[in-house]
């Protein structure tokens, strides 16, 4: 882990944004980053950017934010906030929406929670919320600062909704955030018969799947409905010694289509899973 490099001002991608779009160059509905909520900055720097080998750097929010990135490319931004809000650390995946107060709305309307905001930001506005199983997600709605946009097409980070029920999670966050309108700039959904799971696409690549199972009152928080958030890494093994070198716990390992994965938790608590691209 290199020392953190300065803050940056939000510089929006050139060429303009399309503002139907939720964000430059994200389609409407699509995740657009995903932020980790900790207890220690310093801390969560050091854990991982050993493990994930990410690098940071502080941003116009203040000394407790910062976004990690791996080559000058930003993956994720943490924020030292949740002692402070009396939160779980926790990896939630953020959407992009095209009006924030719309968004609120749809949620309440299907007897969900916002639990915080929508907020203002310099470039856009956020807000927290839970579904109606618990699962935490965030939406945001505004422009997205340079080198988000290609956030997908990297493809560094995978969101998965684990659920009591795909198939009404999937009604839920279709409502909310407008999946499958009829409109070139948002993201379709699929039934993978094989993997058993919902799939969301955008541009012919999946940016999120929603599966069943989930146990809503499993005193086990990695068997209760959240959305897991997967980051591709160049050697599973190595990652997972590193990780536990440093006080992590391997909860779950595996091989899957692209190569082994794992399901770890951070020294304070954060869920994440590590697989091979």
């Amino acid at each position: 882990m290199t020392g953190r490099q300065p803050a940056q001002r939000d510089q929006h991608a050139a060429g303009g944004t399309d503002p139907s779009r939720g964000g430059a160059d994200v389609a409407r509905g699509a995740p657009c980053w995903v932020s980790l909520t900790a207890r220690d900055l310093a801390a969560a720097e050091k854990f991982y950017g050993t493990v994930l080998g990410w690098e940071f750097r502080s941003t116009t929010l203040g000394e407790r934010f910062a976004v990690a990135e791996t080559d000058g490319r930003p993956i994720a931004t943490i924020g030292a906030v949740a002692g402070d809000m009396q939160v779980a650390v926790v990896w939630t995946p953020f959407f992009a929406v095209t009006q924030a107060d719309e968004a609120t709305a749809r949620i309440r309307e299907r007897s969900a929670t916002v639990a915080l905001g929508p907020v203002s930001f310099a470039s856009g506005r956020a807000a927290l919320a839970a579904d109606r199983d618990g699962a935490v997600f965030g939406v945001w709605d505004g422009l997205l600062p340079g080198g988000w946009q290609s956030w997908h097409d990297r493809g560094p980070v995978v969101v998965r909704l684990r659920t009591r029920d795909a198939f009404e999670s999937a009604i839920f966050y279709g409502g909310v955030l407008q999946w499958a309108d009829e409109d070139d700039g948002c993201c379709s959904v699929a039934y993978e018969y094989e993997r058993a799971e919902v799939v969301v696409h955008n541009r012919g690549e999946v940016v999120a799947r929603i599966s069943s199972g989930a146990v809503e009152a499993a005193p086990d928080p990695t068997i209760r409905p959240h959305w897991a958030v997967h980051f591709a890494v160049d050697d599973v093994p190595a990652r997972i010694e590193a990780a536990r070198e440093l006080g992590a716990a391997v909860l779950a390992s595996g091989k899957g289509p692209t190569g082994p994965w794992a399901d770890l938790r951070d020294p304070d608590g954060g869920l994440f899973t590590v697989f091979a691209r």
